[in-house]
């Protein structure tokens, strides 16, 4: 009986320190993922971007200016890191983040369902749709969704627009990213494409580099909104949360809207 009741409590010993140890060294779905500390030991915030006025783009000595880069590098400040900006493929961010090869999304990100079975997503900061650009000539040619079938788009591939001219059957040419669509329409190469309103506000018209191009028709019929992207359950959604937050009531997101003239779109 001794040698037997020995045995049993050999093995529950073995049991708890098995169960302790699996709990302590697997994350499950409702664990944090340790981002925080992972982030402040490398000393900085890697933002995956794309090159993107007004929320991402270059000034004129090569540095990432906008919107979001400006509110990342805030973030980073918060957090006692340095913000390191990458471009990325815009149809990669999910696996970008995974790989941590970049520690966020900040770049003018759509929240779809499809986002958010990717990645975390924090708290939406700003309104959007997605609208037609084309010749400033032609655009009241073009006023239903209908008047659109025959012509040749181009659309950044993985984009809100991608996914509102799949919805509509529109067919298109995929480029890297919604500035080169504006290329191609600038160069002729297509009719139209379909970017962000706030880019096409940012960056058509009288005093832009496209001042021969405007804004036409929306091809969604709701408003859309941006969040900033993270891995699963990180818990740096908690911090940028907090930052936003106080971000807000400060002062500091109204301000920075202002000096790229999107404060009208920005959730409150």
């Amino acid at each position: 009986m001794k040698k037997i009741a020995l045995l049993l409590a050999l093995l529950l010993a073995v049991s708890v320190c098995f169960m302790g140890c699996t709990t302590g060294n697997n994350v499950t779905g409702t664990d944090k993922v340790a981002d925080v500390d992972y982030v402040k030991g490398n000393g900085k915030l890697i933002v995956g971007i794309t090159d993107f006025a007004p929320m991402d783009y270059k000034d004129a000595d090569g540095n990432w200016i906008g919107f979001d880069a400006d509110m990342a590098k805030a973030f980073a400040k918060y957090l006692g890191v340095e913000a390191e900006f990458v471009e990325i493929n815009w149809d990669n961010k999910a696996m970008e983040l995974e790989t941590k090869a970049i520690d966020v999304v900040w770049n003018g990100m759509t929240i779809t369902d499809e986002v958010k079975g990717l990645m975390g997503v924090g708290t939406a900061y700003c309104k959007n749709m997605q609208v037609v650009v084309m010749k400033a000539d032609k655009v009241n040619d073009y006023k239903t969704i209908d008047s659109l079938k025959d012509l040749d788009f181009a659309v950044e591939n993985g984009s809100a627009g991608a996914a509102a001219l799949d919805a509509l059957s529109i067919k298109y040419t995929a480029v890297d990213t919604q500035a080169k669509a504006l290329m191609e329409v600038k160069s002729g190469s297509v009719d139209a494409c379909v970017i962000d309103l706030l880019m096409a506000g940012a960056m058509t018209g009288e005093g832009t580099s496209y001042a021969d191009l405007a804004a036409g028709i929306a091809v969604t019929d709701e408003e859309e909104e941006y969040g900033v992207g993270f891995r699963k359950n990180s818990d740096l959604i908690d911090e940028f949360n907090k930052f936003w937050t106080a971000s807000l009531a400060d002062g500091s997101v109204e301000t920075t809207a202002q000096k790229y003239n999107i404060a009208k779109n920005i959730i409150k």
